[in-house]
């Protein structure tokens, strides 16, 4: 029997796994870092960029406050003046929840993962809403481009000490960039504005040890992925199945691969039931088969929103390679 690890890379170069990827089980995410971007549950938090988040009782995420007392760039031709990024805490004492954490974890066996969200584009909208920051792409193009130069910066800046730190072996990233139906900007403005971004922030990974780019975007970016390979990513997650992921895996299988198929929407919900969760998993393990794919619920990280789901689908993951290995 292979070890998890093996069984990952078996699967996304197309070799002989011996069963599916079960979700996130190849990956051990280290979400101790010491840079704040989560509100609690029911409660807010302003991080260090000024961006205030609330997560409202009784809701399953968290999002930006955009209203005039809380948006943090007002105006986008003095985003210098605006937008000032927070020092990043370089201490042993900082760090060292994470640091024990990476160094608790079997190399051999799982991932050493580290983990880093908000991404660039979300960065963008966080700052200066949603409308504000597609209008300034438009706009004020220029000034963008410098934005996300600045942004951009920053990340590098966390990448360094994240690898110094931690010697990670993965990466495991937060951007989404689209809808259910579309991206959020074309491929064209994408290639302009974002992907000069990602190819810098993915490239000093991999020059610094990281095997392994596992980027979260869980909406359809089908239209992007061309862009995925080039910025040097090898996991999609949160493929959702408006993405048509049969297709993609048989045009891009190889290149890149696709870690979701199973809607968080369709399986993870108060009322949710097994046979549900048992159908969505064996729809998604049937048609996508046992190279470049994961199957995996599209949410961003390795738990559900409601009690028992993620277990669930990970036992119903289980009992199809039993089947159908």
């Amino acid at each position: 029997m292979l070890t998890i690890k093996q069984n990952l890379l078996e699967t996304i170069r197309g070799g002989n796994p011996d069963r599916f990827v079960n979700q996130y089980e190849f990956m051990d995410i280290i979400l101790e870092n010491p840079v704040d971007f989560m509100a609690p549950p029911g409660g807010s938090i302003k991080t260090g960029w000024g961006i205030t988040f609330r997560w409202p009782e009784g809701q399953i995420g968290q999002f930006p406050v955009h209203d005039e007392e809380h948006k943090v760039l007002k105006d986008i031709t003095k985003w210098r003046e605006q937008v000032k990024a927070p020092e990043i805490p370089d201490t042993d004492e900082a760090w060292a929840a994470a640091v024990e954490h990476a160094n608790s974890i079997d190399r051999n066996e799982k991932y050493v993962t580290a983990f880093v969200a908000p991404g660039v584009f979300e960065m963008c909208h966080h700052l200066m809403s949603m409308e504000d920051a597609l209008m300034a792409l438009y706009e004020e193009p220029e000034l963008m481009h410098e934005l996300i130069d600045y942004l951009t910066e920053y990340e590098l800046k966390l990448a360094e000490i994240i690898c110094r730190r931690l010697k990670p072996d993965a990466l495991f990233h937060h951007d989404d960039w689209g809808s259910q139906k579309s991206s959020f900007i074309s491929p064209a403005m994408f290639e302009e504005f974002y992907l000069p971004a990602y190819k810098k922030i993915y490239s000093f990974y991999k020059q610094n040890g990281v095997e392994l780019i596992v980027h979260h975007s869980d909406c359809y970016a089908a239209n992007l992925v061309p862009f995925m390979i080039e910025m040097g990513i090898d996991i999609w997650q949160g493929v959702m199945t408006t993405n048509n992921t049969p297709e993609l895996i048989k045009q891009y299988g190889g290149k890149i691969s696709f870690m979701g198929d199973i809607d968080s929407g369709v399986v993870d919900f108060p009322t949710w039931t097994r046979e549900i969760a048992a159908r969505e998993a064996e729809r998604a393990c049937t048609n996508c088969g046992k190279h470049y794919f994961i199957p995996c619920l599209t949410q961003g990280l390795g738990f559900s929103s409601f009690p028992g789901v993620y277990d669930c689908v990970s036992e119903e993951i289980d009992k199809l390679s039993k089947k159908m290995f």
